[in-house]
């Protein structure tokens, strides 16, 4: 095999990899990077057996073939490349990769065991139910509801975001981890995802990272166990979560009794002064709430104690509930949360809900804590 490609364009579609490529594994090939050059283009490809992220790239083919190589260190490699253009061929002894003056030896695992990706034939395609995104809007569901997804091994179907079709043209996504919700609506045209399905949490960061300042459509696919995601010469394959993901209709509260509103920014900043002092493991921080006042309060047996007032759009009689801080602060310190907040309350055991003045389509359910 001889190649020479950009190195800007090299670089990228290696940078895609870095995340898919297992980090500690019992086969050594799923460290590596599988290089095809046919006579009309490149294709770089990574797997470790549940997410497969394949990337074509423009270059000059002098001679075809295929080899893997270690990712990590021909990203490395390639990023350091002093030239503008960089060289793999096959040499003696090993893979070349040369770049002006500098020239590297690396060793290749025999491309014949690498891993084959199924969803990836025009035949697996064929039966895939096919939906059209705006890749931003694709990329912001994602990042509203991804911080909700359950860390914990036990409880494997939490270890996801529910996508569906909630109604005609319309798509749902939906995350938990049992103590919160997050749940965020956009109309899609011609949008047909039933039943839903759970999309895992590795393969939808690697779609964040496939998405970074992007910008057109993408193409969304379902097909048997596997979803298919495509933009611009990229291919990710996920594997589906199976389980069935809980009902979570039933957790959303159809009507508070209390609504208090809020500057997000203000009511960000207070909580992170308030929950300093807040105990390392519970997070937890209660709000007081008066005509006009908010106060958000913790109180330590160890350290200290701590409260801040913040001006809050409230009419009501006084009202105390406490949460998780962590809870609260995530939601509001996601990228392109701005201006106001309105918290639906009930009583001191019931969920709050969060709205978010600038997305009618987003919703947020957080339980509370005993304080």
């Amino acid at each position: 095999m001889d190649l020479r490609v950009e190195k800007g364009v090299f670089l990228q579609g290696l940078y895609l990899t870095q995340g898919v490529v297992e980090k500690r594994n019992t086969l050594p090939i799923l460290a590596n990077v599988l290089i095809e050059a046919t006579s009309t283009d490149i294709q770089l490809t990574a797997t470790d057996l549940e997410i497969s992220i394949r990337r074509s790239c423009k270059g000059k083919v002098v001679q075809p073939g295929s080899i893997t190589l270690n990712a990590r260190k021909l990203y490395e490699i390639v990023r350091e490349l002093p030239s503008e253009e960089v060289i793999v061929r096959t040499g003696t002894g090993g893979i070349e990769v040369t770049g002006g003056r500098v020239r590297y030896r690396m060793l290749s695992i025999d491309p014949k065991d690498f891993p084959s990706i199924p969803a990836a034939t025009a035949a697996a395609k064929k039966g895939m139910v096919v939906v059209r995104f705006a890749s931003n809007e694709f990329a912001e569901m994602i990042e509203k509801t991804l911080f909700a997804v359950s860390t914990e091994e036990a409880r494997p179907s939490l270890g996801g975001v529910f996508i569906e079709s909630s109604e005609k043209n319309h798509v749902r996504m939906v995350s938990t981890d049992g103590h919160r919700l997050a749940i965020v609506e956009r109309e899609v045209p011609n949008a047909e995802i039933s039943p839903g399905v759970i999309l895992p949490r590795k393969g939808l960061l690697e779609v964040r990272r496939l998405l970074e300042g992007a910008d057109g459509d993408l193409s969304f696919s379902i097909g048997g166990n596997l979803a298919r995601i495509e933009r611009d010469g990229v291919e990710l394959f996920m594997r589906l979560i199976e389980g069935e993901f809980p009902d979570y209709r039933q957790v959303i509260p159809k009507d508070s009794k209390r609504h208090v509103r809020i500057d997000s920014e203000t009511f960000l900043g207070a909580l992170r002064r308030v929950s300093i002092l807040a105990s390392d493991r519970a997070r937890g921080v209660k709000l007081r709430l008066e005509s006009g006042l908010l106060e958000v309060a913790t109180t330590n047996p160890d350290i200290g104690e701590a409260r801040e007032e913040i001006e809050a759009d409230y009419v009501g009689d006084e009202f105390c509930i406490g949460f998780n801080a962590k809870y609260l602060l995530d939601l509001l310190s996601l990228s392109g949360v701005s201006g106001t907040v309105e918290i639906g309350l009930t009583d001191e055991v019931s969920p709050g809900v969060l709205r978010l003045h600038e997305d009618e389509g987003y919703s947020y359910v957080v339980m509370p804590m005993r304080l």
